[in-house]
């Protein structure tokens, strides 16, 4: 305990350390304050009794904007249009040959690329705002919340603001980026999930009190638990496969020597693909839902199976569906013929292994050999929220178990601590942690 009290304070006194950090938690003050802000002609006081939004891609959303999608704040569509943007644009890039000669052309590619992602913002804030607000009464805002009706003017006003919303939420994300300490946009998305954490583990401690004898054990054994799945996600988020790779001599132009062979690695990640194969998965869960809303008795019946998000066949399709889309997602994001080619040029080899075409595959069958245990790894933590409600724990408190909120938890907070380690170790201060967080894949 002393020495995290000692580390707190060799950070404070880092000047620059000091600040970014005081830029960050300020901006993210102001991105939760905007939450809370209401859509003009919406009566707060009626908000949140009946939301719609516990499970699937609408519960992601609102796991995301803090509660603030099901509570038609402002900024009800927070960094989401961002999100989409970026994911649409990182997927063009595989078929759209500018985005690729972007790609080659370092800082200033970057920035044009930015520039697109911004503007792809702005027209899937145009799509999604119109919809999010003629479906206000789907999500479980009553009739009577509406104080100045469903008219033109308080679409045009809402659809100003949400825009407006987006935007902002866009540039905060973007400059904790550039001027504050981690990922803007990822820290923007855990602030939000944090934030509904002690409304979810108060109304679970009040249910376990109601329910008579052996509540201070039963909440003890779920905090036990909690804090191990956390620790898996760590194992999840940062175990890597290390493949060994031999650098050949080379001469150094301008003087009488020649710099001998290194050896170094190149990380391949358990989990290449993050969160993406559950948001994906949970975004076509919705089919089954639609089916169950069908005419046809067959479909109907089908559809019924696989619309209890806590249901058994549920979540064997959930699991499947991201086992699949963890191959599909890895397969797109690792380019192991470029990683092959950058280096064949920089004289570097795999021990055993053909420069070229043959290094290629030998990564591409690494890969694939790890991305099923990772996958597999994923889909346990996926469906354990569905296993933890099951158990009896509540369904806001046993979001937290798992899933997408707990692995962006982790994996945000694991790339914000190493951002400040690296300015501790820097200044010849000791880290948050004692090596690097980075583990081998076995």
């Amino acid at each position: 305990m002393n020495k995290f009290i000692t580390t707190i304070k060799n950070i404070w006194k880092i000047e620059e350390l000091r600040n970014k950090l005081i830029l960050t938690l300020a901006f993210m003050a102001v991105y939760r304050f905007m939450a809370q802000v209401a859509l003009p002609g919406i009566d707060e006081s009626q908000l949140g009794a009946n939301s719609n939004t516990q499970g699937g891609l609408l519960g992601i959303i609102n796991a995301f904007t803090g509660g603030a999608f099901s509570s038609a704040s402002v900024m009800a569509l927070g960094v989401m249009p961002y999100i989409s943007a970026s994911i649409v644009v990182q997927l063009m890039g595989l078929a759209v040959p500018y985005l690729q000669k972007l790609d080659k052309e370092g800082e200033s590619g970057r920035n044009k690329k930015n520039q697109i992602t911004r503007w792809l913002t702005i027209l899937i804030t145009l799509v999604q705002g119109p919809a999010y607000i003629s479906n206000l009464g789907r999500i479980g805002i009553p009739e009577s919340a509406f104080m100045m009706g469903h008219g033109g003017t308080f679409f045009f006003s809402s659809m100003i603001l949400l825009m407006t919303g987006s935007i902002f939420a866009m540039w905060l994300g973007e400059k904790i980026t550039d001027k504050g300490i981690g990922n803007g946009i990822s820290l923007l998305i855990m602030v939000g999930i944090i934030a509904r954490f002690p409304g979810a583990f108060l109304n679970e401690v009040t249910s376990r009190q109601s329910a008579g004898n052996g509540a201070f054990i039963m909440i003890l054994l779920e905090i036990v638990l909690w804090f191990a799945v956390i620790v898996a996600s760590i194992y999840l988020v940062t175990a890597v496969r290390r493949i060994s790779v031999q650098y050949a001599k080379r001469t150094v132009v301008g003087a009488i020597k020649t710099v001998g062979s290194a050896r170094d690695y190149i990380p391949l990640r358990l989990n290449a693909s993050g969160v993406m194969p559950i948001i994906f998965a949970q975004a076509l869960m919705f089919v089954p839902g639609l089916m169950a809303q069908s005419q046809n008795e067959t479909l109907q019946a089908i559809g019924i199976h696989f619309q209890n998000m806590f249901g058994f066949w549920y979540n064997v399709l959930f699991g499947l569906m991201i086992i699949i889309f963890s191959y599909f997602y890895t397969a797109i994001t690792i380019p192991t013929n470029k990683m092959a080619d950058d280096l064949k040029r920089g004289n570097g080899f795999i021990p055993g292994v053909k420069p070229g075409h043959d290094t290629a595959e030998h990564m591409d069958t690494i890969l694939s050999r790890i991305t099923l245990p990772g996958s597999i790894f994923l889909v346990l933590l996926a469906v354990l929220p569905a296993l933890a409600y099951q158990l009896g724990i509540q369904q806001n408190w046993a979001m937290f178990y798992g899933g997408t909120s707990l692995i962006i938890m982790v994996g945000v907070a694991i790339d914000t601590i190493q951002q400040i380690n690296a300015y501790l170790l820097n200044h010849h201060y000791d880290g948050l942690m004692k090596s690097s967080t980075t583990r081998r894949a076995k």
